[in-house]
């Protein structure tokens, strides 16, 4: 029967010496490449996937310069192109993200440990540099919590903010200065995949328990506590809270907690009813005001409430002289800048990416990393520290209907006019509030659904989360982030090393083969193993499966005593195998010469083009890619194979 193998393979009860018929399909030799085209080729599809060049193919001298410029600033794509239409969205849009920019950027500066006001400077310079240069038409730009918390809890290691309070800010630009170039470099260099090693695992653990210790923080302010530990993990923290309850304030207590709840109810009801986002994205600065008002008129400040207390008037010093690149804490200010640089820039770019698709259009990763990194390296000397795009206001920039970076200009436009006329009214804002809103912030870094997916698909990927989340909570945020990437390391080394391989059966009635375990009703052909090796073979993994296919041939050898089947041929499924090495090819080499002293032959199915090439140049006597050892597919391989095995015994 034509393209189908004559009944079970497994049976002996149809003729022996009946041919089965089978059209054979020749593997094909690809086409020979220069050393210089294959490390070309290479390099490309490293460091260029997407082609950025392809635009400027067939286009004029003239277009080709305008083009250029449109790639580095995005703003020239579509500002021709804007619209008083287009301006009265983004205005609301970006009023509306102000009213929340404006409390947060205070907030989390203190989270941060820097004085308040340069969270405000934070959300007037980057995002006028991001307009420019980012190409996410949601991305709402300023301080986030995680990056700040990073910064605030490494720092406070060697110096202390409050000892040596401009020391400290020097370091924060510092580091916000090398975050910035970090991230531009990977932009430039277009190594955007180094990021790509902290695995959606690694992040929900990471950010669940960074949200827990940030909310953890927030405990001082909202209980009235003066003497607070430094250190940031549960145990010191929560101590901390028990040994000072002579320090609580009933009347903090109270009015933190009504706000804070307050500000829970809105972000309940912005959720539920995503039309009702103007509430969520108002009631923090409806909190600031009404708080500031309640301190002011009744005189909290003198019955036990503390508040910010007097900020600076008027724009953005510049700080390029505060810039520390000498002395004994450039480790420190290199490792914090790397190591926020990465957090945020993992976190603008999935924020960017994940409104993109729901308004169908596409994020270049490697732009975004020059914009945030220009933005970060400007901000350094603007008197801003790290930035980045926050899942919240995006969101609240998204749900108001921004249709482009605008809305981020208006945002810092409305953000100058604070800085400039509104800083006195800050003056008695409690600190309680600013807690109560980085509470509501961070809750929803807590994404309990994704951790229970992650629960169902991959068990593995469970434990990084959880090593993440008890690391950042137990030990530190630093060193939790890194055993989670650490394990997440250790994982993708010991699947490099231990590659799957499976024993293919065949399916009653056809010519296609399957993995045995997988299809209950795949049969084993007599005289046949057939495995299939899913993964690239190296130096990393050859010694492993040679060991591996030998216990395969052991375990057949006790089992044909039984079935009293010969083991005739070895067929290797190669359709996965997408690479090889020279310790490859010698894997090769070595398993045919030990399968030739037992009789057995070495089939080799389906090679892709490089592996076909390694194996032709390293087969100088072609013993191991002889015709009759070479198929297309599998089903040809045992249809050949076991024809001649019919003609011999016949």
């Amino acid at each position: 029967m034509e393209g189908k193998f004559e009944g079970d393979m497994g049976s002996h009860n149809h003729n022996p010496c009946v041919e089965i018929a089978m059209e054979i399909h020749k593997v094909e030799t690809p086409p020979k490449r220069s050393s210089l085209q294959k490390i070309s080729n290479r390099l490309k599809e490293t460091f260029f996937p997407d082609d950025p060049l392809r635009q400027f193919k067939g286009q004029s001298t003239k277009q080709k310069w305008i083009l250029a410029f449109q790639y580095i600033f995005p703003i020239l794509q579509w500002g021709p192109h804007y619209n008083l239409n287009l301006l009265k969205s983004d205005v609301v849009s970006g009023l509306t993200i102000a009213s929340l920019a404006i409390p947060q950027g205070i907030s989390y500066a203190k989270l941060a440990n820097l004085p308040p006001i340069v969270g405000l400077y934070s959300s007037f310079v980057p995002p006028l540099v991001y307009a420019v240069l980012g190409s996410s038409r949601d991305l709402a730009v300023g301080p986030v919590s995680i990056a700040s918390l990073l910064m605030g809890s490494m720092l406070r290691q060697e110096v202390s903010p409050t000892l040596d309070p401009i020391l400290y800010l020097q370091l924060a630009f510092t580091s916000t200065f090398f975050a910035g170039l970090f991230q531009a470099s990977l932009g430039f260099l277009r190594l955007g995949f180094i990021i790509d090693f902290l695995s959606k695992a690694t992040l929900i653990g990471f950010m669940a328990g960074a949200a827990i210790i940030v909310s953890l923080q927030q405990l001082k302010a909202l209980l009235g506590i003066t003497h607070f530990t430094k250190e940031m993990g549960l145990v010191p923290v929560m101590s901390s809270v028990f040994h000072n309850t002579k320090e609580w304030s009933w009347q903090t207590i109270l009015m933190g907690f009504c706000f804070l709840v307050f500000l829970l109810v809105t972000r309940h009801i912005s959720i539920k009813k995503p039309k009702l986002f103007w509430v969520s994205a108002g009631a923090p600065l409806l909190s600031v005001v009404v708080s500031t008002l309640f301190v002011f008129v009744f005189k909290a400040q003198h019955h036990g409430i503390s508040v910010i207390g007097k900020l600076e008037q008027g724009l953005n010093p510049p700080s390029w002289n505060m810039l520390h690149f000498h002395g004994s804490h450039i480790g420190l200010v290199l490792k914090t800048g790397v190591i926020t640089g990465i957090i945020s820039l993992t976190e603008g770019i999935a924020v960017g990416r994940t409104f993109a698709a729901l308004k169908n259009y596409q994020v270049d990763g490697n732009k975004e990393m020059i914009a945030i990194g220009a933005m970060n390296v400007v901000g350094s000397t603007t008197s801003c520290y790290i930035t980045t795009g926050a899942f919240s206001r995006s969101a609240v920039n998204h749900n108001a209907g921004a249709k482009t970076a605008v809305s981020n200009i208006i945002m810092a436009v409305t953000v100058m006019v604070t800085l400039l006329f509104l800083m006195p009214l800050f003056q008695y804002t409690p600190n309680l509030v600013l807690g109560a809103i980085i509470v509501t912030a961070v809750v929803g870094l807590i994404d309990l659904p994704a951790a229970y997916q992650i629960w169902k698909v991959d068990k593995f990927d469970f434990v990084i989360m959880l090593c993440a989340f008890f690391g950042v909570i137990f030990i530190s945020v630093q060193e939790g982030l890194a055993l989670a990437v650490g394990i997440s390391i250790f994982k993708m080394v010991l699947q490099m090393t231990r590659p799957k391989t499976v024993v293919l059966g065949n399916i009653p009635g056809t010519d296609i083969f399957r993995n045995k375990h997988q299809y209950k009703d795949a049969v084993t052909v007599p005289g046949f193993l057939i495995l299939s090796i899913q993964a690239p073979i190296s130096f990393a993994n050859s010694n492993y499966l040679n060991e591996r296919i030998l216990r395969w041939i052991q375990d057949y050898e006790e089992e044909e005593t039984k079935s009293h089947s010969d083991l005739r041929f070895v067929i290797l499924d190669l359709a996965a195998v997408s690479a090889i090495d020279a310790n490859g090819v010698m894997f090769f080499q070595e398993l045919r010469r030990v399968l030739e002293k037992k009789g057995v032959e070495l089939v080799l199915v389906n090679p892709v083009g490089e592996v076909m090439e390694k194996l032709q140049k390293a087969d100088g006597t072609h013993e191991l890619l002889q015709p009759n050892n070479l198929y297309l597919t599998v089903g040809e391989a045992v249809s050949s194979l076991f024809s001649s095995m019919k003609v011999v015994s016949c």
